[in-house]
């Protein structure tokens, strides 16, 4: 028998760092053919031609670093007498548009601008500073503008209003201001940001300039605002939005009602008034009321009043179709979405100034509600037809 070769075994990390090497050699390699085609059109002429259209003269070159998500890469870039063939990598470019994509995905995601380095150094192989982060992060601003500008080509019969608060320099000082977001069911039964603004509070001055917002940029057919019961934002729905119904959260009265009730019998309390509002309509619902309040009345005063003065505002669902009942008495669906704002922009702590905490708030919201897709959220069409039914 001839004698067994034995070979070597190789590493996984030294083909992953061959592969790398190819890699990146292959994109060296196309962005220089491009740019070499760039000066050849610029010029005239092919490198060492002698051609009788010639325009221009060719100056030499020099090495351009450039971050591509493959790792950093040197690329020779061709010059002329009157400027460089920089087409292909654009003008004082040093990172590729992936690159940038990819740090604005990562600070919206919760990467703050600090810990960005660390991001592009293990992915990337090169760190890339704070203050870059930062400026590739301001890009966000178009987001917001095209949000802030967009106009409604649908009505929406259900608008969700909500806030958080999150902390931002203002006036040299670290502040609390109010996050106002606004989305909405339109007609073809898909949710919708309708917009997100930034207040010093949450007051009917804040709510009353992102109502005005919505309403100039085409608003219309809203025929029931979901929030919770802050005055403020009543008052400015009033004012903005007449025409529309307004839904009490159940979930938020619920909460009301059972701090005012001892913490012993607050899971009982809660569950018997989360089923008045599971009842199969309206009269049923006010029975069950009746009930609680022979039952409570004497024990619990406030919690019995608090739910009565409630009961009127968190009961309006009952009159839309009944199958929208489910996603219409609660701010929950909102609420999550202000959850995961409050979730990124915990990681940034206090912003600098209000611009990049309305950049990042919006960019987090758009792409939270992104999520939603062309899943459709409710039917519509049952409006239409309980007004035909009505009609006959």
């Amino acid at each position: 028998m001839g004698d067994i070769v034995d070979f070597e075994k190789t590493e996984q990390e030294e083909i992953r760092v061959d592969l790398s090497e190819v890699f990146r050699g292959s994109i060296r390699m196309t962005l220089e053919m491009m740019l070499e085609e760039e000066v050849k059109a610029i010029v005239g002429a092919k490198r060492y031609e002698r051609a009788a259209g010639r325009s221009g003269v060719r100056n030499g070159s020099y090495m351009r670093t450039l971050l591509t998500s493959m790792g950093h890469i040197d690329v020779k870039v061709p010059r002329t007498r009157v400027g460089s063939a920089v087409g292909a990598i654009g003008e004082y470019q040093r990172r590729t548009e992936d690159v940038d994509a990819l740090i604005t995905e990562a600070y919206v995601s919760g990467v703050s601008n600090r810990k960005m380095g660390d991001v592009t150094d293990a992915l990337m192989g090169r760190r890339v500073s704070k203050s870059v982060a930062s400026r590739v992060a301001k890009r966000l601003s178009q987001t917001v503008e095209e949000l802030r500008t967009q106009r409604f080509e649908q009505g929406f019969k259900y608008l969700y209003l909500d806030a958080t608060f999150i902390k931002t320099r203002w006036a040299r000082r670290v502040e609390n201001v109010a996050a106002l977001v606004a989305y909405g069911v339109g007609d073809d039964g898909h949710r919708h940001l309708l917009g997100v603004t930034l207040g010093s509070q949450e007051c009917e001055a804040s709510w009353s300039d992102l109502l005005e917002q919505l309403v100039d940029r085409g608003l219309t057919g809203v025929a029931l605002v979901i929030s919770d019961a802050h005055k403020g934002l009543l008052a400015a729905a009033r004012t903005w939005l007449p025409e529309a119904d307004y839904q009490r959260c159940t979930v938020h009265l619920t909460r009301n009602v059972t701090a005012k009730i001892p913490k012993r019998l607050q899971k009982r309390v809660a569950r018997e008034v989360s089923n008045i509002f599971k009842a199969k309509g309206k009269v049923d619902a006010t029975a069950r009321l009746k009930e609680f309040e022979s039952r409570w009345s004497k024990e619990l005063p406030e919690a019995t009043k608090c739910l009565n003065d409630g009961f009127d505002a968190a009961s309006r669902f009952f009159s839309f179709p009944k199958a929208h009942w489910k996603r219409i008495h609660t701010t929950n669906s909102i609420e999550r979405l202000n959850r995961e704002i409050k979730r990124r922009t915990k990681a940034v702590g206090a912003f600098p100034d209000r611009d990049s905490a309305l950049r990042l708030v919006t960019a987090v919201a758009i792409k939270v509600c992104a999520q939603w897709g062309d899943r459709r959220y409710l039917d519509m069409n049952l409006f239409k037809r309980e007004e035909n039914e009505q009609a006959k």
